[in-house]
């Protein structure tokens, strides 16, 4: 091991997920990512220990850590807090140094935000708050559908005919899901008629901000790649994917503790 190497940490406490990135010399080196469950602070411990394991360093061999999140309060670290959009930002920034438009799809909203090229924040914008326009919707619906969460994707992506639905509301949406299936609908035209209503909610989002190219899209919709396909084709644009879309904003975190911290 390498003593003058220096580690830094990022740590996004959303409300379904946390996650935990860790770098050194701005390369990823080991992230993690758990449920959050009724105690942050219990799956805060768990996580970084399990990435720490990973890398093989100790606790005392991070040079700097920021945290971000709806449970950034609930650190049980010495660490800077900072907006999950501002890591995203960044984080986005250093995967994809052309990045103008961020989308970021999480639990419960979908935000979108227009960056500099030096990783900073331009403007801003949330849905309101509405399951359709996060990925609780797809929750429900495959909950509805029993089908995986892994495989929305993949099978919505095999549709011949997408089901239009009639209403923006998740929960008229989830009526008419049952509905649909009761006149013979199939799962797949059903995922991706969801997927296009989801992808024109965040096509006005990102609309409203004056669209730039080039597009992000992080968060766990990032990892369905119907709902993909379906937001390129109503933006119009080829939308990038990182690696680990889950895990954008704990990188950006840990980009940003290396700046506190040089």
């Amino acid at each position: 091991m390498n003593d003058n190497k220096r580690y830094y940490a990022g740590i996004d406490i959303g409300s379904v997920s946390i996650k935990t990135a860790l770098i050194s010399d701005g390369q990823l080196l080991a992230s993690g990512l758990i449920p959050s469950g009724g105690n942050y602070k219990d799956a805060v411990q768990k996580i970084i220990s399990t990435v720490l394991a990973q890398a093989g360093i100790r606790f005392e061999q991070i040079s700097g850590m920021v945290v971000t999140g709806l449970g950034a309060e609930s650190i049980p670290f010495a660490a800077r807090q900072v907006s999950d959009i501002s890591c995203q930002a960044m984080g986005c920034q250093r995967l994809f140094p052309t990045a103008r438009t961020i989308i970021d799809i999480g639990g419960q909203f979908t935000k979108a935000a227009k960056i500099t090229p030096q990783g900073r924040v331009a403007d801003f914008l949330m849905s309101e708050k509405c399951a359709t326009g996060s990925g609780r919707f797809l929750q429900v619906i495959a909950r509805i559908l029993q089908v995986s969460l892994d495989d929305i994707g993949p099978l919505s992506l095999q549709s011949q005919n997408p089901v239009e639905f009639s209403t923006n509301c998740a929960v008229f949406a989830e009526s008419e899901t049952i509905s649909r299936l009761a006149e013979g609908a199939v799962p797949e035209d059903i995922l991706a008629g969801v997927h296009r209503a989801m992808a024109s909610k965040v096509s006005m989002l990102v609309k409203r901000l004056k669209l730039a190219p080039d597009v992000v899209l992080t968060g766990g919709g990032g990892e369905d790649a119907g709902l993909v396909s379906a937001i390129s084709a109503a933006l119009q644009v080829k939308v990038l994917v990182p690696p680990k879309p889950r895990i954008t904003a704990a990188y950006g975190a840990a980009c940003l503790a290396a700046v506190d911290h040089p």
